[in-house]
C-alpha cells in the first residue's frame, strides 16, 4: 500500500472497524481509519468480545502522554494486543513489561552498553552484512528487497548478543512468527495460537541452551551483561534473563527491516529519491522521516492505573489503552503535511521508537544500521525500480512489508569494491 492521501474521514464507517484484525494491515487501509478516528473519535472504545475491549488513542499528544506517564498507565500487564485480557508472565522481569523505578535500574546497564560510542564497534559487522544482503542485486535481476531487509537486524543483534551466525536465519523466522502468527507464510498448521506458542517455546529453549553454554564463559556481549546484572543487590533469575533475551531480539527484528522497505516503497520513481541520494547532508533527516513514515511498531498497549479523562472520554482504572504509533506519526497537529514524505523535515518528534521511560533502548543500533544501509544503497546503486507486487505482513503489531521485488543497477564506482568483497 502506497498511501499518499487518506480517504475522507466521513467516508469511514468506524462501527465496522476491527483494529485487531491482522488482515486490515495486510490488505486494508489503516491510515484512512486512523485519520477518521483522529478527526471524529480520537479516544475510541472497541469491544472485542463479551469480556474484553480497549481504548484506541490516535492523536500524537495523547499517545505521548500514555506512553510517557507510567504513574497513570502501566506496562506491566501487557504491551501488545495478543495479551489483551491476560496477565503478562514477564511482568516485573522483562524491561518492556516493567515500570520505573525497577525498569530504570534494569535499563541503565543496557543503555550504557548501547551508547553511540559502544555501538560503533559493530559498524564493520553491519556494513559487511549490508553488502552481503545487497549482492543478489548486482546482476540487475529482480530480487526481493523486503526479504533481504528482514535479515538485516541479526547483523547487529546476533553479533551484540554473541549468537552463532548459522542460527540467524532460524531466529529471524521465529521472531517473525512471534509478531505475525496469522501470516500464512509463517503460520503453523494449528493456527495463530499454535504458531505463537511454538515460536515462544523454541526461542526460549534456544536461549536457555545459550545461557548454559555461556555460564562459564562470560564475555562483553549483551547476554553476558544480563547474566551479570544485579537489581536491588540480586542477580537476575534465569527466567528474567530469558525474557529479556527474547525482548532484545524481538525489538531488533520488528523495527529495522521495515523502515527501508516502507521508505523505498514510497520514494522509488519520485524526485524525492534522487534528491535524497544525491545530498549526503539529508541522510539523517531522511532516516528520521523513514522512521516516522513506516512506524514499524504498529501499537503499544498500556493499562490505566487510575481513572483518567482524555478528550472527554472517561478511561477507568484497569482499562486497556492502545496507542497506534502510525496514527500519532500522521497527526496533522504534530506534523505539517503528515502524508508527505519530507526528507528535510526538522524537527521530527516521531514516536516510532516509543516515548518516555520505554523509549527503545536499541535506538542507537537501529539508527546506525539504517544509516549504513541507506548510505550503501545511495552510493553504490541507482536506477531503482519496483517490479512486482508489494505484500504486507498479516500482523496488527508490525506495519511491515514482507515482499517487495526490485531491480537496481550497481554504479560503476562500486563494481570493483563488490568484486573485492566477493573474493
Amino acid at each position: 500500500m502506497r498511501l499518499t492521501q487518506p480517504a475522507p474521514p466521513e467516508s469511514i464507517d468506524l462501527d465496522a472497524v476491527d483494529l485487531t484484525d491482522s488482515l486490515l494491515y495486510a490488505h486494508g487501509d489503516p491510515h484512512s481509519i486512523w485519520n477518521a478516528m483522529r478527526h471524529r473519535d480520537p479516544v475510541r472504545w472497541q469491544q472485542v468480545d463479551e469480556t474484553r475491549g480497549f481504548w484506541s488513542v490516535t492523536k500524537f499528544e495523547d499517545a505521548d502522554l500514555v506512553l510517557r506517564d507510567h504513574t497513570l498507565f502501566t506496562s506491566q500487564r501487557g504491551t501488545m494486543l495478543f495479551l489483551l485480557g491476560k496477565e503478562d508472565p514477564a511482568r516485573g522481569r522483562q524491561m518492556a513489561a516493567t515500570d520505573p523505578p525497577r525498569h530504570t535500574r534494569m535499563r541503565e546497564p543496557m543503555q550504557r552498553a548501547l551508547t553511540n560510542k559502544q555501538v560503533e564497534r559493530y559498524r564493520e559487522a553491519v556494513t559487511t552484512e549490508v553488502h552481503r544482503l545487497l549482492t543478489p542485486a548486482l546482476g540487475g535481476e529482480p530480487f526481493d528487497f523486503a526479504e533481504a531487509m528482514m535479515s538485516l537486524p541479526m547483523a547487529t543483534a546476533g553479533t551484540m548478543m554473541g549468537l552463532p551466525r548459522e542460527d540467524w536465519t532460524r531466529l529471524t523466522r521465529l521472531t517473525t512468527m512471534s509478531i505475525a502468527p496469522d501470516d500464512p507464510e509463517f503460520a503453523e498448521p494449528g493456527g495463530a495460537n499454535a504458531t505463537l506458542q511454538l515460536a515462544h517455546r523454541e526461542l526460549f529453549a534456544y536461549f536457555h541452551d545459550i545461557l548454559r553454554e555461556r555460564r562459564d564463559n562470560l564475555g562483553d556481549d549483551l547476554i553476558s551483561l544480563l547474566m551479570g546484572m544485579e537489581i536491588d543487590g540480586r542477580k537476575l533469575e534465569t527466567g528474567a534473563i530469558l525474557s529479556n533475551c527474547y525482548s532484545l531480539i524481538l525489538g531488533a527484528n520488528v523495527t529495522t527491516p521495515f523502515v527501508p522497505t516502507g521508505a523505498m516503497a514510497e520514494v522509488v520513481g519520485t524526485p524525492v529519491l534522487d534528491t535524497w541520494r544525491n545530498d549526503p547532508k539529508l541522510l539523517n533527516t531522511g532516516v528520521d522521516e523513514a522512521l516516522r513514515w513506516s512506524s514499524p511498531a504498529n501499537h503499544f498497549m498500556r493499562y490505566a492505573l487510575q481513572d483518567v479523562e482524555l478528550r472527554g472520554r472517561k478511561i477507568r482504572a484497569g482499562d486497556a489503552v492502545v496507542v497506534w504509533l502510525g496514527s500519532a506519526n500522521r497527526d496533522e497537529d504534530a506534523f505539517a503535511a503528515p502524508f508527505t514524505f519530507d526528507i528535510t523535515r526538522k524537527p521530527n518528534r516521531h514516536v516510532a521508537f516509543g516515548s518516555g521511560a520505554h523509549y527503545c533502548v536499541g535506538h542507537t543500533v537501529a539508527r546506525m544500521s539504517l544509516k549504513i544501509l541507506f548510505t550503501e544503497l545511495f552510493q553504490s546503486f541507482d536506477d531503482f525500480q519496483l517490479v512486482g507486487e508489494i505484500e504486507h505482513l498479516h500482523s496488527n503489531f508490525v506495519a511491515g512489508i514482507k515482499h517487495m521485488p526490485m531491480v537496481m543497477k550497481i554504479r560503476d564506482a562500486a563494481v570493483d569494491r563488490y568484486a573485492e568483497l566477493a573474493r
